[in-house]
């Protein structure tokens, strides 16, 4: 559209609000870009999809939706900081026409004077405001005029740009006033004086570095961080650098700053103006964000993670041509919020990411990434690699491959793989699943877009599904129809994630067992065979993976009277549980075994009772026992626990089966000496799995 300007000549006009015409978008490999995002196209599969929504089109070096920030620095990846995925805002150092033009209101430029008010243009000179060039465009314009409305909402856009404004010292030098959360990149000068305001809530700044920062770092934040200015806010000075490697974490001035391993561009603060007496040209407005009344978050417990969800999780992404460019985005995407609300840590779930095409492969393990925000920094920066969706031979190589300890894998931790998969497979899935179980590996099928009735002529086995999870009972399967809108998804799946007793294919006998140790310390063992007896109690334990979502141990010593030495919930660690064995103090007296097993069943194993792990006893006497054992042992296996007993020296055949559980021969050890103990270890252990296979069958 064109209107007259007051010497007749044609102007353009394109505010974008109101009547006021934006100017065309253009167009890219056969895809208009712009605001709008991008019109339809088909996929690989022949499938039409709709235009993805601005919010929900996720970025990456591959391309599709917007691309990362790229810096001076050329060669250096730009992940994108936590804790979304939105479109990530363009640079000053963005390359022209590698990214959509993102149109914002600057923290605060200059009104008045640029090309376009000399020669009375409509169209808003760069870095001119949005308010400012809707004014513009409506007062030079007299054939179009924008809606009562928007011109309500410049006004209010006007006035908000005009009270932050910028701030000059005595020497004539402008300040910029920018919020608490303006970052390094939002900054377009190679040297900008900035002015920070007061009050910025330190524990929700995003600070990567120490002298020299990530240029995606808030800049108030490596302003306190650094010591330019306090909590007070104040004038700093920051310098563009180039981008490096290996940006350190450093706590200091109340701030943790975070590690990064590289990024394309850097800044480093100084104090600004000292000892001038700051003039603002309007009121200064602090943007800085209300406190909720919530205290800061520990610094160890985001390291720590989610302690309540320890699994050793593998996504398995589709990069096929299946699911194709713009939707294999919106599967990073949703796959970074099942990350941030996992809570990775130290000693919460660790996750890694392998992409499934023609070949798979493993983009990191478990022991790269510890934290959030580095994990979604690598899944931005996953390409898209296309091919056939040969999600079974995938699936397989990650079962063989992917859960070393070398490559980072925890003992004791389930191990899970979540496969996702837009539409189906292009190989078989079964021979897959079969290897997973195999290695006692939980694999989960997230299914999105299942074929419809026209396409199941084109799948190979159309119940890949239930022959690929880890039981085909529904808890392992879980459905989308689309990619778009999958936030609500994220926290069903994430809760059958952390559900570590549901996670079948990881039980086994090492990791699923609660062993209590009813251990003789009447006078007659003596202080020499009751170490003889530690030792033993310590080999057995070495077999098994303890934690707390693991096997554990408890120890009960007993006379005439009983001692809990530890509980099942005392010690979570293999080694805190042999620490605790080896301080056990000897305590002599009588034996009575019978109300040592009844306190023990009552006492040890009652809080157990109810939990997912089978219950086992193994019961150590050297002589007859001064009461009844038959029926405190009989209580103890209606209450669903084992009874190994074993028998050194004196103890009586009799008494021994009394106690076992049956088959009683194979529930029954003796030795005549306690040194015959070591060899008696094996048999305990691999009776203590078979009874543990049996009870699953």
């Amino acid at each position: 559209m064109r209107g007259q300007g007051r010497e007749g000549k044609p102007q353009r006009c394109f505010a974008g609000y109101g009547n006021v015409l934006a100017p065309p978008l253009p167009v890219r490999s056969g895809r208009v870009s712009g605001q709008g995002g991008e019109l339809p196209h088909p996929n690989a599969q022949g499938r039409v999809e709709p235009p993805v929504p601005a919010e929900e089109a996720g970025g990456g070096r591959g391309g599709g939706g917007t691309a990362a920030p790229a810096g001076p620095a050329a060669g250096l990846p730009s992940p994108v900081p936590a804790p979304s995925f939105a479109p990530a805002r363009p640079s000053a150092h963005a390359p022209a026409g590698g990214l959509k033009r993102e149109r914002r209101l600057p923290a605060a430029v200059p009104l008045g004077g640029g090309a376009g008010s000399a020669q009375g243009r409509c169209s808003d000179p760069a870095g001119t405001p949005l308010s400012a060039a809707l004014l513009r465009s409506a007062l030079r314009c007299p054939a179009v005029r924008p809606r009562p409305a928007a011109m309500w909402l410049s006004a209010l856009l006007l006035g908000a740009f005009l009270l932050s404004g910028p701030v000059r010292g005595s020497d004539g030098s402008a300040s910029t006033a920018i919020t608490c959360f303006t970052r390094g990149l939002d900054l377009r000068k190679g040297t900008e004086d900035v002015l920070c305001p007061a009050n910025c809530p330190l524990w929700q700044f995003y600070v990567f570095g120490d002298g020299v920062y990530a240029s995606l770092s808030s800049v108030c934040g490596a302003a306190i961080h650094r010591g330019v200015i306090t909590n007070a806010g104040g004038a700093v000075r920051v310098q563009t650098l180039p981008g490096q490697e290996n940006y350190p974490a450093v706590n200091a001035n109340g701030i943790q700053s975070q590690v990064l391993s590289r990024w394309a561009s850097s800044f480093s603060v100084t104090a600004g103006t000292k000892n001038t007496a700051l003039e603002s040209v309007g009121r200064s407005v602090s943007t800085a964000r209300p406190s909720t009344g919530k205290r800061p978050k520990k610094t160890l417990d985001k390291k720590a993670g989610n302690k309540d969800c320890k699994a050793d999780i593998a996504f398995l992404i589709d990069g096929s041509y299946n699911i194709g460019q713009r939707r294999f985005n919106l599967q990073k995407n949703f796959v970074g919020k099942v990350a941030v609300m996992l809570g990775i840590g130290t000693e919460g779930p660790h996750v890694g990411v392998v992409q499934a095409s023609e070949h798979p492969k493993i983009e990191f393990y478990l022991k790269n990434f510890t934290a959030a925000k580095e994990v979604l920094f690598a899944i931005k920066e996953l390409g898209f690699r296309g091919g056939n969706s040969n999600t079974g031979k995938a699936l397989k190589h990650t079962a063989q491959k992917f859960f070393s300890v070398e490559n980072g894998a925890r003992k004791g931790i389930p191990k899970i793989i979540v496969v996702f998969l837009d539409g189906w497979p292009s190989d078989d899935l079964e021979e897959a699943g079969i290897v997973a179980r195999e290695f006692g590996v939980n694999v989960f099928i997230v299914s999105v877009a299942k074929p419809t009735t026209e396409e199941l002529g084109m799948v190979q086995d159309i119940g890949f599904v239930d022959k690929a999870v880890c039981r085909n009972n529904g808890f392992f399967s879980y459905q989308m129809p689309t990619w778009f809108g999958t936030t609500k998804y994220v926290k069903p799946l994430v809760q059958k994630l952390c559900s570590h007793e549901q996670m079948l294919c990881s039980k086994t006998c090492y990791n699923s067992v609660n062993i209590g140790f009813l251990i003789d310390g009447s006078s007659s063992v003596g202080e020499s065979n009751f170490r003889l007896i530690l030792e033993f109690v310590s080999n057995v334990a070495k077999a098994f993976e303890i934690s707390d979502i693991g096997s554990k141990v408890a120890a009960v010593q007993f006379t005439y009277d009983q001692r809990t030495e530890f509980s099942f919930t005392d010690h979570v660690t293999k080694e805190k549980v042999l620490s605790a064995i080896r301080n056990i103090r000897y305590m002599s007296g009588g034996t009575a075994t019978g109300d040592a097993i009844s306190f023990t069943t009552r006492n040890v194993f009652g809080p157990v009772k109810d939990g997912p792990n089978k219950n086992f006893l193994i019961v150590l006497t050297d002589g007859q026992s001064y009461d009844d054992v038959r029926g405190p042992a009989a209580a103890a296996q209606k209450a669903g626990i084992t009874v190994f007993s074993v028998g050194v020296a004196w103890a009586p055949l009799d008494d021994l089966k009394d106690m076992a559980s049956e088959p009683r021969e194979s529930h029954t050890f003796f030795t005549r000496e306690f040194t015959g103990l070591e060899q008696m270890v094996p048999d305990i252990v691999r009776g203590i799995c078979k009874d543990f296979l049996d009870s699953k069958q």
